[in-house]
């Protein structure tokens, strides 16, 4: 009896396909769409659709003409570095989320330059009080005695110029906000958030717990990196603000979640298009 011959590239079942993808990509982390139709023998549009999925299922990031491999992240960037980053993107976010805010409120503002950049915005408000980690923050509020303002205290993350660990934690724990507006390094549909740094953990998950509204503000550049330890799912953030250049299998999948979802333009270009988008949509 003869054995039964393989099945030829371009009729392999979807499930095959996308392994055989994942084990390019796992060879050559980066993989533009043109070498992927040659490698599987299959069209353009069926590229898109499996790198949707993928994406999906947290394993690959869609870029522009094509897909990375998802990466770890073992530590995040100091604090100078992230300050000079991104900052088109970083003030859309912050206008997005301004429009959240009214007179009175009580806000909790985790640790970074995303987040930071919303300052402006409730200096301009009534009766505002802010709780943050955030050193730099707390800077930003001395000269503006109209906001109460109150640091967590904790231990001191010197490269973020943050206060991390359980202190910190217990303190958040205390304090009853309105909206939580939490920072991320790193964050997929698969993980949710994560962060590289243990003790970051604690202060995050009792700012969202403690707060009647919780939001994710980051761009998506960290989109499709996960840090060693987990903090929460995106399913439990009321509302993700991230910039326009979020792929859009990822907008789809945070959409299917039944999270809102914000995606403010900056001066930078519009998101590539993806198969279920033709170009010029």
């Amino acid at each position: 009896m003869t054995e039964a011959p393989m099945p030829e590239e371009g009729i392999l079942i979807p499930d095959q396909r996308r392994e055989k993808l994942m084990r390019a990509l796992r060879r050559d982390h980066v993989l533009s769409v043109a070498q992927l139709t040659e490698l599987l023998c299959v069209s353009h549009m069926t590229v898109r659709r499996d790198i949707a999925v993928l994406e999906r299922e947290g394993r690959a990031v869609s870029v522009p003409g094509g897909v990375r491999l998802a990466s770890g992240m073992r530590r995040e960037p100091a604090f100078g570095d992230k300050t000079a980053s991104e900052r088109d993107e970083k003030a859309a976010i912050a206008g997005a989320a301004a429009g959240l805010l009214s007179d009175g409120m009580v806000l909790y503002l985790d640790a970074g330059t995303t987040t930071g950049a919303l300052v402006p915005a409730i200096r301009e408000r009534q009766g505002m009080t802010v709780v943050t980690n955030d050193f730099a923050i707390v800077e930003q509020l001395t000269d503006a005695p109209h906001v109460e303002t109150i640091h967590t205290g904790g231990r001191l993350e010197h490269s973020n110029r943050s206060a991390v660990g359980s202190l910190a934690g217990e303190i958040l724990r205390r304090i009853n906000t309105d909206i939580a507006f939490i920072s991320a390094s790193s964050w997929d549909l698969r993980r949710g958030v994560t962060t590289p740094t243990e003790s970051k953990v604690p202060v995050k998950t009792a700012a969202v717990e403690s707060a009647s509204t919780a939001v994710l503000m980051a761009t998506s550049s960290k989109f499709g990196t996960f840090g060693m330890y987990d903090v929460f799912p995106l399913e439990r953030f009321d509302r993700i603000i991230t910039d326009a250049r979020l792929p859009h299998a990822a907008a789809d999948g945070i959409r299917d979640l039944g999270v809102a979802l914000d995606l403010p333009s900056s001066a930078e270009a519009p998101r590539e298009a993806t198969a279920s988008e033709p170009h010029g949509a």
